[in-house]
């Protein structure tokens, strides 16, 4: 009997990874979740539930059926979730952060060792880039058969509490939730590869032998452009990312951004690894994006896609991360830099002291010419 274990009930996992196991066929979808309310919620319903799914004109819903939810912090969820564990085919993790890992590395570990020979492929969709690798290390030694892939999510969704939905007129994930959720139409999922990726049974994942190129590409493309626009929709005092349907002009500083310095660079970077990186096909990846980010039925709200601003002008991250991939192809990041001037001002202020002692606390040291460039295309464009 072909088992698919999810581990997380939120968005990504029913939009993406139940959906696909659902359609793939699997006999028996069990999902890990640590909200107890929300477990018996979908239990109750008789395993069945509801995603909606952003169109280009419309929304629309899918069901999901089949459905098992057990918790893993309750003696008998936990039991169940081992025994489900040493049955699965596949797997997907979708939480929060991967410093959960520790936390359900051991009952996964005890569920494997009941049959420790059955291949099994679990896919890690934490936004982390070395998310495979870290499961892989939780996991510990002597599960040869267990092959943990990466993935490159570019599917944008979010959790809609009840009382929005009722407004929205969107559809509970169940009868007794207290929230939805809604999904962009979008579905091409990028995993790493690994032996017996090709017999998968879960639809809508893409297998790239290298999968680092088109990380970056999500990271220092798609998401530092939303955010160049979250910002631009946030200085402009806009509620919803489509609203800057009517801001003509942020738009296309952003097109700027996204094809002429985050791609020019990823193009320059990545040459002959994937059509994606050719002027052609990066200016498509552009205009698909665009479109796609500024979709109304997506409800996208500019203070989500604003949030967290320390942790997105890290070094490595959609910010400064993007910026730093430029300046190493050559290319000034100009536009790239008035995300980053403005992510500064809304956290220390527009005095230059200020804005170079916030650098300082966050990137790392020691301080060199590449740091100073940084923080001079950000004071120059405030």
């Amino acid at each position: 009997m072909s088992v698919f274990l999810g581990i997380g009930l939120g968005p990504i996992q029913t939009g993406i990874f139940l959906s696909g196991a659902c359609r793939g066929g699997f006999k028996r979808i069990v999902v890990a979740e640590v909200d107890q309310k929300l477990g018996d919620a979908v239990n109750k319903s008789g395993g069945k539930i509801s995603i909606n799914i952003a169109g280009a004109s419309k929304v629309y819903q899918e069901e999901i059926s089949g459905i098992e939810v057990y918790s893993p912090i309750t003696e008998d969820g936990r039991k169940a979730l081992v025994a489900a564990a040493a049955e699965a085919d596949e797997l997907a993790t979708a939480l929060p952060s991967v410093k959960f890992f520790s936390q359900v590395a051991p009952w996964l570990r005890e569920g494997f060792l009941r049959d420790p020979k059955r291949q099994r492929l679990i896919y890690a969709a934490e936004n982390h880039n070395h998310a495979a690798e870290l499961l892989h290390e939780a996991l510990g030694t002597g599960l040869d058969s267990i092959h943990c892939l990466n993935t490159v999510v570019g599917k944008m969704s979010g959790v809609v509490p009840a009382a929005d939905c009722a407004s929205q007129k969107l559809a509970l994930l169940c009868p007794g939730a207290d929230r939805g959720h809604l999904v962009e139409e979008f579905n091409r999922i990028l995993i790493s590869t690994a032996p017996g990726a090709e017999m998968r049974k879960t639809l809508g994942l893409h297998v790239k032998p290298d999968l680092l190129p088109f990380e970056e590409a999500k990271l220092y493309g798609h998401n530092a452009i939303h955010f160049l626009l979250g910002m631009l929709a946030r200085e402009a005092g806009l509620t919803f990312m489509n609203e800057l349907s009517s801001q003509p002009s942020a738009i296309s500083f952003a097109h700027d951004a996204f094809v002429n310095e985050s791609g020019a660079a990823l193009c320059k970077k990545w040459l002959g690894v994937d059509e994606l990186f050719t002027t052609q096909g990066f200016h498509a990846y552009a205009e698909d994006l665009l479109v796609r980010m500024l979709n109304p039925f997506l409800k996208d709200a500019v203070e989500r896609v604003t949030r967290d601003l320390g942790r997105k002008l890290a070094w490595d991250d959609r910010v400064i991360g993007t910026m730093r991939v430029a300046l190493s192809q050559g290319v000034e990041p100009k536009k790239l830099a008035r995300g980053a001037a403005l992510s500064a001002a809304a956290l220390w202020g527009k005095e230059e002291a200020a804005i170079r002692s916030g650098c300082q606390s966050l990137w790392p040291t020691p301080w060199t010419s590449e740091h100073e460039t940084l923080l001079r295309l950000m004071l120059e464009i405030r």
